[in-house]
């Protein structure tokens, strides 16, 4: 799918897939991949990946949804979803924003995160459902 900028047709629909190919997801992302990040939370920091955000509406599981298995710890706020065959990490529900997911930027098909320059990375360790107000 495409949108019109300009004169110019921009694709809004994206495909990811994990390693294997075992899961393939749709991803609307009409303005691209905004606000791409690393973490240091405990998770991310041995996932590695960088990850942008998308609605709950923004991701459709196209192929694979038996494959998708899910991780959550501390909270159980964050539902963190990564594939059974090949191990990668797809997406997971937020826990700062349970209204979104985070995927990880390095499934989208055509892309390589580490040509994304200035990726910042967020203060997972102090998250902001821990602070508890005085």
């Amino acid at each position: 799918m495409f949108k019109e900028v300009g004169g110019v047709q921009i694709q809004t629909k994206h495909r990811a897939s994990c390693h294997c190919g075992s899961v393939v997801l749709e991803l609307s992302l009409p303005d691209g991949v905004v606000n791409p990040r690393r973490c240091d939370c405990s998770m991310c920091r041995r996932r590695g990946a960088i990850v942008a955000s998308v609605s709950l509406n923004g991701i459709r599981v196209l192929q694979g949804a038996e494959n998708l298995k899910l991780y959550q710890f501390n909270t159980l706020t964050a539902k963190h979803y990564f594939c059974s065959n090949c191990g990668i990490y797809t997406h997971h529900q937020r826990r700062s924003n349970p209204s979104e997911y985070g995927y990880n930027v390095g499934c989208l098909e055509g892309v390589n995160p580490f040509a994304i320059p200035n990726v910042t990375t967020s203060d997972g360790v102090n998250h902001p459902a821990d602070r508890h107000e005085v």
